[in-house]
Protein backbone atom coordinates (compact mmCIF):
# COMPACT_ATOMS: atom_id res chain seq x y z
CA UNK A 1 0.00 0.00 0.00
CA UNK A 2 1.67 2.84 -1.40
CA UNK A 3 3.57 5.75 0.59
CA UNK A 4 1.59 8.38 -2.29
CA UNK A 5 -0.55 7.83 -4.96
CA UNK A 6 1.24 10.75 -7.19
CA UNK A 7 2.77 8.41 -10.20
CA UNK A 8 5.70 9.26 -12.80
CA UNK A 9 3.86 11.41 -15.69
CA UNK A 10 4.77 8.77 -18.20
CA UNK A 11 2.92 6.03 -20.83
CA UNK A 12 1.74 2.79 -18.89
CA UNK A 13 3.69 0.28 -21.31
CA UNK A 14 8.03 -0.66 -20.67
CA UNK A 15 10.03 2.03 -19.71
CA UNK A 16 11.74 3.48 -22.69
CA UNK A 17 15.42 3.64 -24.02
CA UNK A 18 15.47 7.78 -22.92
CA UNK A 19 13.63 7.31 -19.86
CA UNK A 20 16.05 6.10 -16.59
CA UNK A 21 13.89 4.56 -14.57
CA UNK A 22 14.14 0.57 -14.88
CA UNK A 23 10.84 -0.35 -12.31
CA UNK A 24 7.86 1.89 -13.44
CA UNK A 25 5.39 1.12 -11.10
CA UNK A 26 3.19 0.77 -13.57
CA UNK A 27 2.18 -3.44 -13.06
CA UNK A 28 2.69 -4.15 -16.79
CA UNK A 29 5.59 -6.52 -16.65
CA UNK A 30 8.41 -5.46 -19.14
CA UNK A 31 12.43 -6.50 -19.88
CA UNK A 32 13.26 -2.96 -19.03
CA UNK A 33 15.79 -4.95 -16.21
CA UNK A 34 17.70 -5.50 -19.37
CA UNK A 35 18.57 -2.06 -19.83
CA UNK A 36 20.10 -1.88 -16.31
CA UNK A 37 23.91 -0.47 -16.94
CA UNK A 38 26.84 -1.69 -15.65
CA UNK A 39 27.21 -1.92 -11.79
CA UNK A 40 29.72 1.14 -10.10
CA UNK A 41 32.65 -1.08 -10.35
CA UNK A 42 32.87 -1.39 -6.40
CA UNK A 43 29.27 -3.61 -7.37
CA UNK A 44 30.95 -5.63 -9.87
CA UNK A 45 30.39 -9.16 -8.75
CA UNK A 46 31.56 -12.23 -10.92
CA UNK A 47 29.37 -15.66 -9.76
CA UNK A 48 30.44 -18.64 -12.28
CA UNK A 49 28.38 -20.18 -15.06
CA UNK A 50 24.75 -17.93 -15.03
CA UNK A 51 21.73 -20.23 -13.71
CA UNK A 52 18.36 -20.54 -15.94
CA UNK A 53 15.95 -18.15 -15.48
CA UNK A 54 13.03 -18.96 -12.15
CA UNK A 55 9.48 -19.11 -12.98
CA UNK A 56 7.73 -16.01 -13.32
CA UNK A 57 5.26 -16.88 -10.81
CA UNK A 58 6.16 -14.30 -7.89
CA UNK A 59 4.98 -16.01 -4.73
CA UNK A 60 1.85 -13.89 -4.03
CA UNK A 61 0.47 -12.64 -6.92
CA UNK A 62 -1.88 -10.54 -5.46
CA UNK A 63 0.40 -8.34 -3.69
CA UNK A 64 1.97 -7.88 -7.29
CA UNK A 65 -0.82 -6.40 -9.10
CA UNK A 66 -2.73 -4.77 -6.03
CA UNK A 67 0.00 -2.55 -4.69
CA UNK A 68 0.49 0.89 -6.72
CA UNK A 69 3.60 2.55 -5.47
CA UNK A 70 4.32 6.40 -4.88
CA UNK A 71 7.24 8.43 -6.32
CA UNK A 72 9.36 8.37 -3.63
CA UNK A 73 9.10 4.25 -3.62
CA UNK A 74 9.72 4.00 -7.40
CA UNK A 75 12.41 6.68 -7.59
CA UNK A 76 14.03 4.60 -4.86
CA UNK A 77 13.84 1.09 -5.95
CA UNK A 78 15.24 2.43 -8.80
CA UNK A 79 17.82 3.66 -6.96
CA UNK A 80 18.90 0.41 -5.26
CA UNK A 81 18.96 -1.32 -8.74
CA UNK A 82 21.13 1.46 -10.13
CA UNK A 83 23.68 1.07 -7.47
CA UNK A 84 22.91 -2.28 -6.13
CA UNK A 85 22.43 -1.95 -2.80
CA UNK A 86 19.55 -3.28 -0.46
CA UNK A 87 16.66 -1.07 0.18
CA UNK A 88 15.87 -0.55 4.04
CA UNK A 89 11.88 -0.04 4.19
CA UNK A 90 10.37 1.71 6.75
CA UNK A 91 6.73 2.56 7.99
CA UNK A 92 4.15 1.38 10.63
CA UNK A 93 2.38 -1.82 9.97
CA UNK A 94 -0.02 -2.18 6.38
CA UNK A 95 1.61 0.63 4.77
CA UNK A 96 2.87 -2.20 1.63
CA UNK A 97 6.64 -2.60 2.84
CA UNK A 98 6.23 -6.30 1.75
CA UNK A 99 3.90 -5.87 -1.46
CA UNK A 100 6.97 -3.84 -2.80
CA UNK A 101 8.81 -6.87 -3.10
CA UNK A 102 5.91 -8.77 -5.39
CA UNK A 103 5.73 -5.55 -7.39
CA UNK A 104 9.09 -5.35 -8.40
CA UNK A 105 9.27 -9.28 -8.79
CA UNK A 106 6.19 -8.89 -11.26
CA UNK A 107 6.87 -5.65 -13.34
CA UNK A 108 10.36 -6.48 -14.09
CA UNK A 109 9.84 -10.73 -14.34
CA UNK A 110 12.40 -11.45 -11.53
CA UNK A 111 10.53 -14.90 -10.32
CA UNK A 112 9.74 -15.89 -6.79
CA UNK A 113 10.46 -13.85 -4.25
CA UNK A 114 12.63 -15.52 -1.81
CA UNK A 115 11.31 -14.41 1.97
CA UNK A 116 13.03 -14.24 4.74
CA UNK A 117 11.22 -14.03 7.88
CA UNK A 118 13.57 -12.11 10.58
CA UNK A 119 12.38 -13.22 14.35
CA UNK A 120 15.09 -12.63 17.25
CA UNK A 121 16.63 -16.16 17.12
CA UNK A 122 17.18 -15.49 13.06
CA UNK A 123 21.01 -16.29 12.20
CA UNK A 124 23.03 -14.94 9.39
CA UNK A 125 23.76 -18.95 9.18
CA UNK A 126 20.11 -20.11 8.45
CA UNK A 127 19.77 -17.41 5.34
CA UNK A 128 22.37 -18.47 4.23
CA UNK A 129 22.45 -22.36 4.36
CA UNK A 130 21.67 -25.43 6.70
CA UNK A 131 23.52 -28.63 6.76
CA UNK A 132 21.80 -31.80 8.42
CA UNK A 133 24.81 -33.40 9.74
CA UNK A 134 22.73 -35.89 11.76
CA UNK A 135 20.30 -37.14 8.67
CA UNK A 136 23.51 -37.47 6.97
CA UNK A 137 25.38 -39.83 9.73
CA UNK A 138 21.88 -41.96 10.36
CA UNK A 139 21.88 -42.36 6.56
CA UNK A 140 25.23 -43.75 6.70
CA UNK A 141 24.39 -46.02 9.46
CA UNK A 142 21.35 -47.79 7.72
CA UNK A 143 24.12 -48.54 4.53
CA UNK A 144 26.81 -49.56 6.34
CA UNK A 145 25.69 -50.96 10.07
CA UNK A 146 27.31 -49.95 13.10
CA UNK A 147 29.78 -52.83 13.08
CA UNK A 148 30.60 -55.93 15.73
CA UNK A 149 31.99 -53.25 17.95
CA UNK A 150 28.89 -51.27 18.30
CA UNK A 151 30.29 -48.28 17.62
CA UNK A 152 29.26 -45.28 15.28
CA UNK A 153 30.87 -45.46 11.62
CA UNK A 154 32.33 -42.37 10.25
CA UNK A 155 30.38 -40.46 8.13
CA UNK A 156 31.13 -41.68 4.42
CA UNK A 157 32.78 -38.81 3.01
CA UNK A 158 32.67 -39.84 -0.36
CA UNK A 159 28.36 -39.67 -0.47
CA UNK A 160 25.99 -37.05 -1.89
CA UNK A 161 26.31 -34.48 0.79
CA UNK A 162 24.41 -32.40 -1.41
CA UNK A 163 21.47 -34.35 -0.03
CA UNK A 164 21.95 -32.88 3.28
CA UNK A 165 23.02 -29.21 2.46
CA UNK A 166 19.91 -26.56 1.53
CA UNK A 167 20.90 -23.04 0.86
CA UNK A 168 18.56 -20.52 2.85
CA UNK A 169 16.63 -17.59 0.53
CA UNK A 170 19.78 -14.96 1.32
CA UNK A 171 22.20 -17.76 0.06
CA UNK A 172 19.65 -18.51 -3.03
CA UNK A 173 19.51 -15.15 -4.03
CA UNK A 174 23.35 -15.29 -4.12
CA UNK A 175 23.72 -17.98 -6.30
CA UNK A 176 24.55 -16.52 -10.11
CA UNK A 177 21.32 -15.73 -12.13
CA UNK A 178 22.06 -13.32 -15.26
CA UNK A 179 18.99 -11.24 -13.77
CA UNK A 180 18.76 -10.50 -9.92
CA UNK A 181 16.18 -12.51 -7.56
CA UNK A 182 14.07 -10.45 -5.16
CA UNK A 183 15.34 -10.89 -1.45
CA UNK A 184 12.49 -9.85 0.88
CA UNK A 185 14.11 -10.08 4.44
CA UNK A 186 11.10 -8.69 6.57
CA UNK A 187 11.15 -7.33 9.84
CA UNK A 188 14.98 -7.00 9.83
CA UNK A 189 14.40 -4.80 13.10
CA UNK A 190 13.13 -7.94 15.36
CA UNK A 191 16.58 -9.55 14.64
CA UNK A 192 18.93 -9.89 17.21
CA UNK A 193 21.41 -6.93 17.53
CA UNK A 194 24.41 -8.72 15.85
CA UNK A 195 22.17 -9.82 12.81
CA UNK A 196 22.33 -6.40 10.26
CA UNK A 197 26.40 -6.25 10.97
CA UNK A 198 26.61 -9.66 10.32
CA UNK A 199 24.97 -8.87 6.85
CA UNK A 200 27.26 -5.87 5.95
CA UNK A 201 29.95 -8.27 4.73
CA UNK A 202 27.76 -10.71 2.79
CA UNK A 203 26.20 -7.58 0.83
CA UNK A 204 29.45 -6.09 0.18
CA UNK A 205 31.41 -9.68 -0.95
CA UNK A 206 27.90 -10.94 -3.06
CA UNK A 207 29.28 -14.20 -1.63
CA UNK A 208 29.86 -16.48 1.30
CA UNK A 209 31.69 -20.09 1.86
CA UNK A 210 29.90 -23.21 2.64
CA UNK A 211 32.39 -24.68 5.17
CA UNK A 212 31.35 -28.23 4.84
CA UNK A 213 31.88 -28.17 1.23
CA UNK A 214 35.43 -26.35 1.59
CA UNK A 215 36.82 -28.70 3.79
CA UNK A 216 35.73 -31.53 1.50
CA UNK A 217 38.77 -33.35 -1.10
CA UNK A 218 35.94 -32.14 -3.28
CA UNK A 219 34.63 -29.34 -2.71
CA UNK A 220 32.02 -29.54 -5.36
CA UNK A 221 28.20 -30.80 -4.95
CA UNK A 222 24.85 -30.22 -6.17
CA UNK A 223 22.87 -28.63 -3.34
CA UNK A 224 19.19 -27.85 -2.43
CA UNK A 225 18.01 -24.48 -2.97
CA UNK A 226 15.37 -22.11 -1.05
CA UNK A 227 13.25 -22.34 -4.21
CA UNK A 228 12.82 -26.29 -3.92
CA UNK A 229 14.17 -29.52 -2.85
CA UNK A 230 14.12 -31.70 -6.28
CA UNK A 231 15.63 -29.44 -8.44
CA UNK A 232 19.58 -29.20 -7.58
CA UNK A 233 22.68 -26.36 -7.95
CA UNK A 234 26.29 -27.53 -8.25
CA UNK A 235 28.35 -25.60 -5.71
CA UNK A 236 32.23 -25.36 -6.90
CA UNK A 237 35.11 -24.79 -4.69
CA UNK A 238 32.95 -24.43 -1.22
CA UNK A 239 31.91 -20.86 -2.66
CA UNK A 240 28.61 -19.29 -3.93
CA UNK A 241 29.25 -16.04 -5.71
CA UNK A 242 26.74 -14.06 -7.03
CA UNK A 243 26.75 -12.10 -11.02
CA UNK A 244 23.85 -9.59 -10.39
CA UNK A 245 23.56 -8.67 -7.29
CA UNK A 246 20.38 -9.67 -5.86
CA UNK A 247 17.16 -6.91 -5.14
CA UNK A 248 17.48 -6.96 -1.28
CA UNK A 249 14.40 -5.03 0.25
CA UNK A 250 14.58 -5.18 4.02
CA UNK A 251 11.41 -4.13 5.87
CA UNK A 252 11.09 -2.42 9.86
CA UNK A 253 8.70 -1.12 11.42
CA UNK A 254 10.85 1.30 12.76
CA UNK A 255 11.26 -0.24 16.35
CA UNK A 256 14.72 0.18 16.78
CA UNK A 257 17.56 2.27 15.43
CA UNK A 258 20.41 0.38 12.51
CA UNK A 259 24.39 1.16 12.64
CA UNK A 260 25.35 3.81 10.78
CA UNK A 261 27.92 1.59 9.11
CA UNK A 262 24.73 -0.84 7.96
CA UNK A 263 22.66 2.48 6.86
CA UNK A 264 25.33 3.99 4.39
CA UNK A 265 25.17 0.96 2.84
CA UNK A 266 21.63 0.97 2.03
CA UNK A 267 19.33 2.86 0.27
CA UNK A 268 16.42 3.97 2.83
CA UNK A 269 12.57 4.41 1.85
CA UNK A 270 10.40 5.64 4.46
CA UNK A 271 6.50 4.92 3.61
CA UNK A 272 4.18 6.85 4.95
CA UNK A 273 -0.02 6.33 5.59
CA UNK A 274 -2.40 7.25 3.12
CA UNK A 275 -2.89 10.84 3.68
CA UNK A 276 -6.30 10.94 2.65
CA UNK A 277 -9.73 9.42 2.04
CA UNK A 278 -9.60 9.17 -1.47
CA UNK A 279 -6.22 7.29 -0.83
CA UNK A 280 -7.82 4.89 1.32
CA UNK A 281 -10.66 4.52 -1.85
CA UNK A 282 -8.08 4.31 -4.11
CA UNK A 283 -6.77 0.72 -1.81
CA UNK A 284 -9.92 -0.67 -1.48
CA UNK A 285 -10.72 -0.68 -5.48
CA UNK A 286 -7.38 -2.22 -5.64
CA UNK A 287 -8.09 -4.73 -3.59
CA UNK A 288 -11.47 -5.16 -3.27
CA UNK A 289 -12.86 -4.30 -6.53
CA UNK A 290 -13.47 -7.56 -7.73
CA UNK A 291 -15.50 -8.35 -4.82
CA UNK A 292 -17.62 -5.55 -4.50
CA UNK A 293 -20.51 -4.54 -6.73
CA UNK A 294 -17.51 -3.83 -9.55
CA UNK A 295 -19.04 -0.18 -10.79
CA UNK A 296 -16.60 2.56 -9.99
CA UNK A 297 -18.68 3.98 -7.08
CA UNK A 298 -17.98 1.91 -3.81
CA UNK A 299 -21.04 0.94 -2.19
CA UNK A 300 -22.13 3.00 0.26
CA UNK A 301 -21.85 1.28 3.09
CA UNK A 302 -18.13 0.52 1.75
CA UNK A 303 -17.67 4.62 1.39
CA UNK A 304 -18.53 4.67 5.51
CA UNK A 305 -16.61 1.93 6.66
CA UNK A 306 -13.65 3.93 4.96
CA UNK A 307 -14.38 7.23 6.10
CA UNK A 308 -14.93 5.59 10.00
CA UNK A 309 -11.18 4.14 9.63
CA UNK A 310 -9.77 7.55 8.51
CA UNK A 311 -11.48 9.16 11.38
CA UNK A 312 -10.85 6.46 13.65
CA UNK A 313 -6.93 6.03 12.82
CA UNK A 314 -6.38 9.61 14.08
CA UNK A 315 -6.56 8.57 17.57
CA UNK A 316 -4.73 5.44 17.99
CA UNK A 317 -2.67 3.06 15.24
CA UNK A 318 -4.30 0.84 12.76
CA UNK A 319 -3.00 -0.76 9.41
CA UNK A 320 -4.50 -0.59 6.25
CA UNK A 321 -5.25 -4.64 5.75
CA UNK A 322 -7.30 -4.11 8.91
CA UNK A 323 -9.94 -1.68 6.84
CA UNK A 324 -10.07 -4.25 3.82
CA UNK A 325 -10.44 -6.94 6.61
CA UNK A 326 -13.66 -5.32 7.92
CA UNK A 327 -15.10 -3.87 4.49
CA UNK A 328 -14.84 -7.56 2.99
CA UNK A 329 -16.56 -8.89 6.00
CA UNK A 330 -19.14 -6.39 6.36
CA UNK A 331 -20.33 -6.77 2.39
CA UNK A 332 -20.78 -10.67 3.10
CA UNK A 333 -22.68 -10.22 6.26
CA UNK A 334 -25.52 -8.50 4.58
CA UNK A 335 -25.96 -5.43 7.36
CA UNK A 336 -26.01 -3.06 4.61
CA UNK A 337 -29.43 -1.60 5.84
CA UNK A 338 -28.56 -1.42 9.52
CA UNK A 339 -25.39 0.77 9.66
CA UNK A 340 -25.26 0.71 13.70
CA UNK A 341 -24.23 -3.08 13.27
CA UNK A 342 -21.96 -2.73 10.10
CA UNK A 343 -19.60 -0.18 12.15
CA UNK A 344 -20.05 -2.45 15.82
CA UNK A 345 -18.08 -5.38 13.40
CA UNK A 346 -15.79 -3.39 11.57
CA UNK A 347 -14.72 -1.46 15.42
CA UNK A 348 -14.52 -5.14 16.50
CA UNK A 349 -12.41 -6.29 13.25
CA UNK A 350 -10.45 -3.17 13.39
CA UNK A 351 -9.28 -3.10 16.85
CA UNK A 352 -6.19 -0.35 18.26
CA UNK A 353 -2.76 -2.00 17.40
CA UNK A 354 -2.06 -0.23 20.40
CA UNK A 355 -3.29 0.12 23.96
CA UNK A 356 -3.47 3.95 23.39
CA UNK A 357 -5.76 6.15 22.10
CA UNK A 358 -6.13 10.01 22.15
CA UNK A 359 -7.55 11.47 25.24
CA UNK A 360 -11.33 11.57 25.36
CA UNK A 361 -11.26 8.80 22.44
CA UNK A 362 -14.16 6.17 23.52
CA UNK A 363 -13.81 4.16 20.49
Amino acid sequence: MPDTYETPKRSNGPATPDDWLIYTGTRTPHDGIDRLPAPPPWRAFHGGEPLPRPAADTGNQHAAVSYRPGVEAIRQVNAALYLRRPLLVTGAPGTGKSSLAYAVAHELGLGKVLHWPITSRATLREGLYEYDPLTRLFAAERSRGTGSSGRHPQIDTDNDIGDYLRLGPLGTALLPYDRPRVLLVDEIDKSDIDLPNDLLTIFEKGSYDIVELARRANPSAKVMTADSTRDRVEIREGTVTCRAFPVVIMTSNGEREFPPAFLRRCVSLQMKQPADIEELTAIVREHLGGVLDGDDELPETTQQIIEHFFQRRGTGLLANDQLLNAIYMCHHAALHDRPESVMALADQVMPFLSGETAPGDDA
